[in-house]
């Protein structure tokens, strides 16, 4: 862990009201580049507090790991929001704060009497985001404004769910949770914006990412190829259906992707796996005949692939080649890569005498470094410390 934060967004101080996943993982985003993300929970905490896993030697169990993971860099305050007085304490910290972010339905904070509008009179300059999962009426107007969603459900709607699955045709879940996660890094891309905005020009705004809006974004090879040729795009397995080769194939000892579809890589691809004969059949001569052929350019990779341990592919083609080994989680802890980039960071865990081990920002920058400085916070365990700098800073 670092000492402190270190990030571009150092300075900037943003109130915290999500739970959950998909806003708890934006507003990490920006505490990783350095602002002051105060967490503001309800007495009973976050619903994803106690959330496993737990560690067997966890003798505290303040919070699990699913919490863990997307709370650090965060301050915790407690905040009844159903009394006036805990209402009037968190207008007393927006009034002062950069940003607002909330992942309540449309209307819960409108029902608290601390809608955007009530908080943007208190500070003109507020910028407010809020991650819904059908959007918000102040951006416009949606049918499923009042649906519950959660992730599986962004991907169904999404689309992502349409064309994730086997070469038979059964369709299945992607296995991280995009329709949570992509909303939030969305989400934190227009909130830092709105921060950059309203830094030049005094004025905040409301910004709404629905998750049903962003999933269908990053479908976004469906959309087209339905407008250019009205084709419907389908479950492919692990291939591509407009580049060969490109895929998992097995080796001796597990699976590896290969992805060789320009005529560069096809080329040394060939001679790596002593087929020089393939550059000029006519099954293979293009990335469109090799379309056209994808199970005869398969089996030709399978071939060669299978004879070899997952090492000798990679070393074969690594560099040249675009290749990788199919991680599980053990091989990221021992990956060269990882570790020189800084990627996996050991954060320490109360009731624990072992830290536990998160992946670290992926921003880097070469001036003003993503930071991990602080783990999740217990539940109010900075109440006394976020009031006593309000009363500080209003005197």
């Amino acid at each position: 862990m670092d000492p402190g934060p270190s990030g571009p967004l150092s300075g900037i101080r943003i109130i915290d009201l999500t739970q959950a996943l998909a806003g708890p993982f934006c507003t990490m985003l920006l505490a990783d580049l350095g602002a002051d993300v105060v967490k503001v929970e309800p007495p009973q905490g976050d619903m994803a507090r106690m959330m496993p896993p737990f560690a067997p030697e966890d003798d505290q169990r303040a919070f699990g790991g699913y919490f863990a993971s997307i709370n650090r860099n965060k301050r915790g305050i407690v905040l009844d929001l159903k009394t006036d007085a805990d209402r009037r304490r968190l207008k007393s910290l927006v009034a002062r704060a950069d940003a607002v972010v909330e992942n309540f339905r449309a209307g819960v904070m409108d029902g608290l009497g601390l809608s955007y509008e009530t908080l943007a009179a208190l500070n003109p300059r507020l910028v407010y985001g809020a991650i819904r999962g059908f959007g918000d009426p102040r951006t416009g107007e949606s049918p499923l404004v009042d649906w519950p969603a959660f992730d599986v459900v962004a991907q169904a709607m999404g689309g992502v769910v349409s064309f994730t699955g086997t070469t038979e045709g059964e369709t299945v879940r992607v296995g991280p949770s995009v329709g949570d996660l992509y909303p939030a890094t969305v989400a934190a891309l227009g909130i830092t914006a709105g921060l950059l905005h309203a830094r030049t020009t005094g004025q905040g705004q409301f910004i709404d990412v629905a998750m049903y809006d962003a999933v269908t974004a990053l479908c976004e090879a469906i959309v087209y190829r339905w407008s250019y040729a009205g084709v419907v795009t389908g479950p492919t397995g692990n291939s591509h259906p407009q580049l060969s080769p490109f895929d998992l194939y097995p080796t001796a000892d597990g699976k590896c992707a290969i992805a060789a579809p320009s005529a560069k890589h096809w080329e040394i691809l060939c001679e790596v796996m002593g087929r020089p004969d393939l550059l000029t059949d006519e099954r293979t001569l293009t990335n469109g005949h090799r379309m056209k052929n994808a199970a005869f350019v398969r089996e030709v990779m399978v071939e060669w692939t299978s004879a070899r341990t997952t090492a000798e592919v990679v070393q074969a083609l690594g560099g040249r080649v675009p290749v990788g080994p199919v991680h599980r989680a053990p091989d990221l802890f021992e990956d060269e890569h990882l570790r020189a980039r800084g990627m996996l960071v050991a954060v320490e865990h109360p009731g624990m005498s072992r830290p536990v081990v998160f992946p670290h920002s992926p921003i880097h920058y070469g001036s003003t470094p993503a930071a991990v400085h602080r783990r999740a916070p217990l539940l109010g365990e900075h109440t006394a410390e976020v009031l006593a700098d309000l009363e500080e800073e209003t005197t």
